[in-house]
């Protein structure tokens, strides 16, 4: 059997591209790409003159089953993202679960993540943390992402948001979250990086008439008020937004695992925890 090979690549600064990288790009049968047309700018920079296959989101699911054939005919495979590492909110999951579920070797090539570069630079608390992806852009799921946030006591969350959205979501964060101190980090290891960090009053009044706010995407850490002073209290709405989230369930189906998992909270506090939360959703 081959091996496939997970290659981060850079998210702006070609010099950030590793030795074994480059390496695996030129000595690999083929390249699965999220987007040839943004690859072969790597590939040309570092003259890498390697086969390209399109594998994205739309046909990653019916793509993966020729690519498991040809790793079990021996074939070595590297599969890269735009930018950054894939499976980090970039396709790349379902080739990688399929390879496992097959005995195929997965081998990672590390790199660049704009979740841990942001995180390591952006001055809030990294003991633990949550990485959410990019925000949802429909009411409902957004309202639950908000709640998950809020009561989680996790030390910092993090999400993405493209430049489109960030003021709205900056605002969104002020009105749900007074008190709270973020990071926003964009254009990460490019000629014009930056970071705004503090209250998210001070960053929302700072970057809400910035023309340049629109421009990069965005990597927004997040620490809830005080969280730094004294672990907050989980609500059992909390709870039951995490099982949503987390595990992809309906209200219905986070009540049964909640009275499962937890013993010492009664049947009704949850159920009506619940009818709380269906009225906070509506």
């Amino acid at each position: 059997m081959g091996t496939l090979f997970v290659v981060a690549t850079p998210i702006g600064n070609l010099s950030d591209f590793s030795l074994r990288g480059i390496e695996t790009l030129k000595t690999c049968d083929y390249i699965l790409a999220e987007d040839t047309r943004q690859t072969i700018k790597l590939l040309n920079h570092f003259e890498i003159k390697n086969k390209m296959v399109s594998y994205h989101k739309f046909n990653e699911e019916k793509k993966s089953v020729s690519v498991i054939e040809d790793l079990k005919n021996g074939k070595n495979i590297a599969l890269v993202s735009d930018a950054g590492t894939p499976c980090i909110s970039d396709p790349g999951y379902i080739l990688v679960k399929h390879a496992r579920e097959n005995n195929i070797k997965v081998a990672c090539v590390p790199g660049c993540s704009a979740v841990i570069a942001a995180l390591s630079a952006g001055g809030l608390d990294t003991s633990t943390f949550t990485f959410y992806g990019f925000v949802p852009t429909e009411n409902k799921p957004k309202k639950e992402l908000f709640e998950s946030i809020k009561h989680s006591n996790v030390k910092t969350k993090v999400v993405y948001e493209s430049p489109k959205r960030i003021i709205k979501l900056l605002k969104d964060l002020k009105d749900e979250m007074p008190g709270c101190v973020i990071c926003v980090a964009s254009e990460i290891t490019k000629v014009h990086e930056s970071y705004e960090y503090g209250k998210i009053e001070d960053v929302y009044e700072k970057m809400k008439d910035n023309p340049d706010s629109l421009k990069g995407e965005y990597a927004i850490l997040i620490q809830n008020e005080k969280e730094d002073e004294k672990e907050s209290a989980i609500s059992i709405e909390a709870m039951l937004v995490d099982i949503i989230i987390k595990e992809k369930r309906t209200i219905k189906d986070a009540i049964k695992i909640l009275n499962e998992k937890q013993k010492d909270i009664s049947k009704k506090d949850i159920y009506n925890a619940s009818l709380n939360l269906k009225e906070i959703l509506k």
